[in-house]
């Protein structure tokens, strides 16, 4: 079932958003102050390339000073809109029945968005 999910989601829209956040993770990367938010974008891209059968922990060394920092920077920055985006779209897909499960996966991407450093991404 996840691997028709991941087939419908790419399809539908995955894809182009994954491109998205690569293609801004590429950009982060460019100047040596953005690479740590560039990694979080490639991560974010991960995701968002192939999100049925996968979510998302808090890790143990990840909930340290510097990363609540900047994770408050990511909030700041941009990650409010990405969430707020991620928001939109799985609240307008879950008013369908069939669009449930593709909403679903927007909160994961949302809940990512937040706060997406001192997280890891794992395989259910």
């Amino acid at each position: 079932m996840n691997i028709l999910g991941n087939i419908i989601w790419i399809l539908f829209g995955g894809l182009l958003v994954s491109i998205e956040y690569i293609v801004g993770g590429i950009m982060l990367c460019i100047t040596i102050i953005g690479i740590p938010f560039g990694i979080q974008a490639f991560k974010l891209g991960v995701l968002a390339l192939f999100p049925f059968g996968q979510r998302t922990v808090v890790t143990e060394q990840g909930s340290g000073c510097l990363s609540t920092i900047m994770n408050l920077l990511w909030l700041i920055f941009g990650g409010i809109w990405i969430a707020l985006t991620h928001l939109v779209f799985g609240v307008l897909l879950c008013i369908t029945i069939i669009g449930i499960p593709f909403g679903r996966q927007h909160f994961k991407l949302m809940s990512l968005a937040f706060t997406p450093f001192g997280r890891d991404i794992i395989s259910c």
